[in-house]
């Protein structure tokens, strides 16, 4: 019999285009290296997006717009993705497309407001009264049903909760055993349960229980300390756009018209400037009395060009409300017509007076050793052997057509290395891969000498 090592039963991430990024590769005092965090060069771009990360966290960039130009492939999005994992993951990163208004359900402004929205997060600090404890006994006790028929129905529900300090049992009513059920708790879960709304929350599963198995999906969890009933803060993060959801959502009754008419809305409903405004009213009121705390994210839009000429007058009112996120435009247009306009052609497709609100970060194009560094991080991440003269010739494509190109030969020429039998991907398999596919440059050239062949 073969018996064969235990793989990790985790979640494989998929490879995307910048899996590679974790920040913006900086310093302690913000100079940024040369290779560092899955990030090559641009090193005036990725200092000046780090001071902008140190505004953000010091909560003196609200309200304020960033833009990152430079031609394609010059890593606009990848410092974009490197701001978001620099701010971590309590703090609200909402990507979105300049194309993506263009929706045939809802106006092209409410696109824009929900992403806004979705892009603040508000951090909910409460004191609740709780019954937290390990399960240590769950009896459901059954009666007759009291209209009739053969089933049983729960009367109540005794559960016995144990902490470091004592034990106690509990009476609760039919609706929380139904909770419990949903949660899936059993003997030996750890549990809170909301003393004022019923609420269930399972936490994990004790950590006495850890030793039973070598292989396990639960995550384990410290027997709570002090008393079962308790005084507990709960930290809760949600965003604006969360809020809008929950209060448009219409709460029809049971009957068969209000389920029909909810089956019968369109997806998508716009939610009302006058809903919003009420929403922050209350918020507003939370953060006065400290119970909240405004947490603004950003809102990254790429191919800011798309956008038309109403979509940029909206987003002056938009930044300069009291609840805004940062938003970081990018582009990779140059002198371009504003879409909307027929006759204003500005710099990256945008208005001059947006423009001037904005702070522009620079990228440029990457130097042939810059491009064969990235190649060589992206080889490491897909998990790809290359040797160093297949490495030279690919930085050589990527100077003479685009780094995209350059990349996106990396796995093809590895599938033929390995039909090829050789471990590494050899120059002789990167030249045979270049032969069979074309760039943007040589279809170009192929579609201006054979223009009359194709039609028009």
């Amino acid at each position: 019999m073969k018996i064969e090592e235990v793989k990790s039963t985790s979640k494989t991430q998929r490879i995307a285009s910048h899996s590679h990024i974790k920040g913006l590769g900086l310093d302690d005092t913000g100079i940024a290296k040369p290779v560092a965090a899955g990030l090559v060069g641009q090193e005036k771009a990725r200092e000046a997006a780090g001071i902008i990360v140190e505004l953000i966290k010091s909560r003196k960039m609200a309200g304020r717009a960033v833009l990152l130009a430079g031609p394609p492939g010059t890593g606009k999005t990848a410092l974009a993705l490197a701001v978001a994992h620099e701010l971590g993951p309590k703090v609200p990163f909402c990507p979105m497309v300049g194309s993506e208004v263009y929706s045939t359900e809802v106006k092209k402004t409410e696109v824009l407001m929900e992403n806004f929205r979705r892009a603040i997060g508000l951090r909910i600090k409460e004191t609740k009264e709780v019954y937290e404890g390990e399960v240590i006994e769950l009896t459901p006790h059954e009666t007759e049903n009291p209209t009739g028929g053969y089933g049983k129905t729960v009367s109540h529900v005794i559960i016995g909760l144990k902490t470091a300090k004592g034990t106690k049992q509990l009476k609760l009513d039919p609706s929380i055993y139904e909770s419990l059920v949903k949660e899936k708790v059993e003997s030996g879960d750890v549990i809170y349960i909301e003393a004022n709304s019923g609420a269930v929350k399972r936490q994990g599963r004790c950590d006495a229980f850890a030793t039973e198995f070598d292989l396990e999906a639960e995550e384990y969890v410290p027997l709570p300390k002090g008393d079962v009933h308790k005084k507990k803060e709960v930290i809760q993060d949600v965003t604006l756009h969360d809020l809008d959801v929950a209060n448009a959502r219409p709460h029809g009754g049971q009957d068969v018209l209000s389920i029909m008419g909810q089956l019968m809305k369109p997806k998508k409903t716009e939610i009302t400037d006058k809903l919003r405004r009420e929403i922050n009213k209350v918020v507003n009121k939370y953060i006065d009395q400290g119970i909240a705390e405004l947490v603004p994210g950003v809102l990254f839009i790429d191919e800011v060009h798309m956008l038309d000429i109403e979509c940029f007058t909206y987003l002056h009112r938009a930044l300069e409300s009291s609840l805004s996120p940062i938003v970081v435009f990018a582009t990779n247009r140059g002198r371009c017509l504003i879409r909307g306009t027929h006759d204003i052609i500005s710099p990256h497709g945008m208005p001059l007076d947006l423009l001037d609100r904005v702070m522009i970060i620079r990228t440029f194009p990457y130097l042939k050793q810059e491009m064969i560094q990235i190649l060589r991080i992206r080889t490491q991440t897909e998990g790809i052997h290359c040797d160093d003269e297949s490495l030279e010739y690919l930085g050589e494509i990527g100077s003479q057509t685009t780094l995209r190109y350059a990349v996106q030969l990396l796995t093809p020429s590895h599938l033929l290395s390995r039909i090829n039998g050789h471990e590494n991907i050899q120059k002789s398999d990167a030249e045979e891969i270049n032969k069979l596919f074309y760039d943007a440059k040589s279809s170009a050239k192929i579609l201006a000498a054979q223009n009359d062949k194709f039609l028009k």
